[in-house]
């Protein structure tokens, strides 16, 4: 019998046979059809196989919103091979520990800007992995030379490369992309997604705004796309799920507040994911500057928000001033990343991340995996089509993560009667920064190797703008020379810039309990 075949590449083959002119992605005054899309992708793809790199190879991709990012993600998904997406924040250290955990075979990198120089950062990186041998860089003018000498650029890989391509049959249960997340402690471990993974979190996801956005009554709709592509929540709720239903997705390289609300207006932008910080910073413009929302509460009909509680009062706010119904959901990296959804069919509890989406079980339970009665803490575990099949060549973590056969997620959660979920606490030492995951114990481990540094606690403190902000206790060496000033420096140099301390505390000890270890509890009730 013949096995049954599921390549997520699909959803934009589907479209460009069906509709080959109709816009696909929208980046300043670039206007990429659903045929241009395919067409582009299959080029790279088709350079891909020239290289030998193909079925359960891995490539990775770093860049930020911009076209290039679809044309070589879903090249790769059409090789068979997996896409690794890399922070555009990584230095060169993070960028090599990425490229060799991965068993990368080669990296397509933006060339950047003055600014952002990722071409330079990337190829730093890539000269320390002998297994990484191939790397791609993407120029704005295609007519350009390579910023990086020695490499080549994307058009030079794919002049000669037909619009044509025969994408590679994959399983379902193949590995689509691998989505790296540090889970509670250690290095960043990455999360194996597969093609059924990624196809059943986006077909669910169209499913649920179904009511609201009307997808079916032949007008093309708009998703604005502010966070980064790099990060799950963008690429399947916002890039994946849109192109699937044969929308606009239009791409912004960076969050500002002036620049998003004149984009939801230029383009009648109907459905928008952000952080808790962003919707803070939209509702900050409006009120500071007399900013009209009424154009774009006109076409907005859905906005999203996940990766941090949602304060109810900005979500008040917010539905107040621009007119809509602010829904949130909860997941991970390792769920696809969507596990549960206020959606439409009920009422919104604020406060609350909703229910569990279609083909998916959570459930909170003690630390003897006994569901616990609702009104109660317990852990958040997970089941379902959404769930990675593991972290990639770490079978212990893999089978840690998945006791008794269901996914636990590390983070504390209370189920009320009618089966609404509420996050009341995360894994006991991560940090949320401005709705990025930062693991303390990854940033130690490096700050250990400081010549200066005898003991380093990273703890979270409070922060108005952000949520959290990071904050390094420090215990320096007898007789070391360390500043708060020069430290920090150090640590920018060493990790991206969402990561590094804005804060530094020296202290001659820290507080150890019985067992040896750090009482980092302690140290966040002191400040």
């Amino acid at each position: 019998m013949q096995a049954t075949t599921l390549n997520l590449a699909s959803i934009i083959e589907h479209h460009a046979r069906l509709a080959p002119d109709k816009e696909a992605i929208v980046w300043n005054d670039v206007r990429m059809s659903f045929g241009q899309l395919n067409a582009l992708s299959n080029r790279v793809a088709g350079a891909l196989i020239e290289m030998q790199i193909g079925h359960g190879d891995k490539v990775a991709l770093c860049c930020p919103n911009l076209p290039f990012f679809p044309i070589v993600y879903y090249a790769i998904m059409k090789t068979g091979a997996a896409v690794v997406p890399l922070s555009i924040l990584f230095t060169p250290r993070e960028i090599a520990y990425h490229l060799t955990d991965s068993d990368a075979k080669a990296v397509f990198v933006f060339e950047g800007t003055d600014e952002l120089p990722l071409a330079q950062t990337v190829k730093a990186g890539f000269d320390q992995v002998e297994s990484c041998e191939n790397l791609i860089v993407m120029t704005i003018n295609p007519l350009a030379a390579s910023p990086i000498e020695g490499t080549q650029t994307l058009t030079q890989i794919t002049e000669n490369q037909p619009e044509t391509f025969e994408t590679f049959p994959t399983a379902p249960h193949d590995t689509c992309a691998i989505l790296y997340t540090s889970g509670t402690t250690g290095q960043p471990k990455g999360a194996e997604l597969t093609h059924f993974n990624l196809m059943s979190n986006v077909t669910t996801m169209y499913s649920i705004h179904l009511p609201v956005l009307d997808f079916t009554d032949g007008a093309q709709k708009t998703v604005l796309v502010t966070l980064p592509l790099f990060h799950t929540t963008a690429q399947t709720c916002q890039m994946n799920t849109n192109l699937y239903g044969g929308n606009r997705v239009v791409l912004l390289p960076r969050f500002e507040p002036h620049t998003t609300l004149e984009t939801m207006e230029r383009e009648r932008v109907n459905f928008w994911v952000g952080v808790p910080t962003m919707y803070w910073a939209l509702l900050k413009y409006v009120e500071e500057n007399g900013y009209d929302t009424s154009a774009i509460t006109k076409n907005m009909k859905v906005c999203t928000s996940g990766g941090a509680p949602m304060p109810v009062e900005v979500m008040r706010e917010f539905e107040e001033v621009f007119g809509m119904r602010v829904l949130e959901g909860y997941g991970l990296s390792e769920t696809s990343p969507l596990a549960t959804f206020n959606q439409f069919e009920r009422p919104s509890k604020p406060g609350t991340v909703g229910q569990p989406i279609f083909g998916v079980e959570v459930k909170c339970v003690d630390e003897n995996d006994r569901e616990v009665p609702p009104g109660t803490r317990g852990e958040v575990v997970i089941r379902g089509a959404n769930v990675m099949k593991g972290y990639y060549k770490r079978p212990e973590a893999t089978a840690e993560a998945f006791k008794n056969g269901w996914f636990h997620s590390g983070d504390i959660g209370v189920m009320d009667d009618e089966g609404y979920l509420s996050i009341v606490d995360r894994k006991k030492d991560m940090i949320l920064r401005g709705g990025y995951n930062i693991y303390p114990r990854e940033l130690e481990e490096v700050m250990m190797t400081h010549e200066a540094v005898s003991l380093v606690a990273v703890i979270a403190v409070p922060d108005e703008r952000l949520g959290e902000e990071v904050k390094a206790v420090v215990v320096p060496k007898p007789g070391a020379e360390l500043t708060e000033e020069n430290f920090i420096e150090w640590c920018r140099t060493q990790f991206a810039a969402n990561k590094y301390p804005r804060y530094v505390e020296f202290r001659a000890e820290l507080p150890i309990g019985g067992t040896g270890k750090i009482l980092k509890r302690a140290l966040r009730e002191e400040g």
